[in-house]
């Protein structure tokens, strides 16, 4: 099964409880929220407390993407403040085992996050101990980047490598994807897809997600 996971990164904060509740109706499958410290990578967004805030407006899984340095510090906290699903950099944390463990004893599913010029090879140890692999399509940072195209090789060469290891673990990606893309990114092997500006930078966000979920539909 594939699932639409709008990031709140582009959402209009504003309104952000509105619009939670317009992907949520719509069929979203659970929400990706973008956490960035301005130091891992060239920018600054949110944190716990946004966090805690939108767990108490939705029902969907809160899905936490930390590009931040010292992901350890973090992970438990943001476990409590109500996200289910947390991952983390592989190029962030050289004690990853450590950090995905505590995700896991926490209660969540624990993620581990790639950048587009980190090889695969980095994940080789990691993957046995996560609950999904995040392939970033962009350079993170910034929403509203175009799509990477080699990340549909990279995705179709991580599928092959999870399941020659016999791992579970589900394929995420996230940047630039939208009603163009999402079938390629679907049929290469992704199963969790994240969209921001492809849908709430659109005239009606209910429409766009809709749409998205109708092509990986028609791809499978």
């Amino acid at each position: 099964m594939i699932e639409i996971a709008p990031s709140i990164l582009s959402a209009d904060f504003s309104r952000l409880g509105e619009q939670i509740k317009t992907v949520e109706r719509a069929g979203a499958s659970l929400l990706h929220v973008d956490v960035m410290d301005g130091r891992f990578v060239p920018n600054i967004t949110v944190g716990l407390p946004v966090v805690k805030a939108i767990s108490r407006a939705t029902q969907l899984p809160i899905d936490v993407h930390l590009m931040i340095v010292e992901p350890a510090r973090y992970v438990e906290s943001f476990v409590e403040a109500g996200a289910q699903m947390v991952s983390i950099h592989i190029e962030a944390d050289p004690h990853a085992h450590r950090t995905l463990t505590a995700l896991r004893a926490a209660g969540a599913q624990a993620g581990i996050a790639i950048n587009p010029a980190t090889s695969l090879s980095a994940l080789e140890e990691a993957i046995r101990f996560v609950d999904f692999v995040l392939v970033m399509s962009v350079n993170p940072g910034f929403g509203g980047q175009e799509f990477i195209s080699s990340s549909l090789d990279k995705v179709r060469r991580l599928r092959k490598m999870l399941d020659e290891r016999g791992s579970k673990a589900r394929i995420e990606i996230d940047g630039g994807i939208d009603q163009d893309n999402v079938a390629e990114v679907a049929g290469a092997g992704a199963e969790i897809i994240v969209s921001g500006s492809a849908i709430f930078g659109a005239p009606d966000p209910a429409v766009a997600l809709r749409e998205l979920r109708e092509a990986t539909v028609l791809w499978v």
